[in-house]
């Protein structure tokens, strides 16, 4: 059982990912990074079906709207739903400009919207809540 903090990257786009890895990196967060290609493997992995569990839950939850087989909202209901999942803190990731995304996941109380292609130099250039949803992102991450 790994007690270390841990994040979960829920994106199917490989570069995105790849992204992620390096900003991370640049930013001195080397926490275990587990990734689901989609919201359903998300929950697989949050549950244990099929493996042992993400165990403690993750820190973070960064999760993309556009994927197949479950998207970032469907995932994000079902957490909400979930006893156990309901806590976590997920911070969403898209290049959506849709309002109605940023409506239905200010619905589901994500902890913060980050706009792609992710980069933690320009974070928070367009607007002070992207700012707030950064550092509220970095303090889960150093907590311990």
């Amino acid at each position: 059982m790994n007690s270390e903090a841990s994040i979960l990257l829920v994106e199917d786009d490989y570069l995105d990912i790849r992204n992620v890895e390096r900003e991370l990196k640049k930013i001195n967060v080397n926490l275990p990074l587990h990734i689901a290609r989609n919201g359903r493997e998300a929950l697989e992995m949050l549950r244990g079906e099929g493996s042992p569990p993400i165990n403690p839950l993750p820190k973070v939850v960064m999760l993309d709207i556009n994927m197949p087989k479950m998207n970032g909202i469907e995932f994000l209901t079902e957490v909400r739903k979930d006893p156990i999942l309901r806590d976590l803190n997920v911070f969403i990731m898209t290049t959506s400009n849709e309002d109605s995304d940023r409506f239905a996941a200010k619905n589901l109380n994500v902890s913060g919207y980050i706009e792609k292609p992710l980069t933690f130099d320009t974070f928070g250039g367009k607007n002070g809540s992207t700012i707030d949803s950064f550092s509220l992102f970095l303090d889960l991450l150093k907590m311990k």
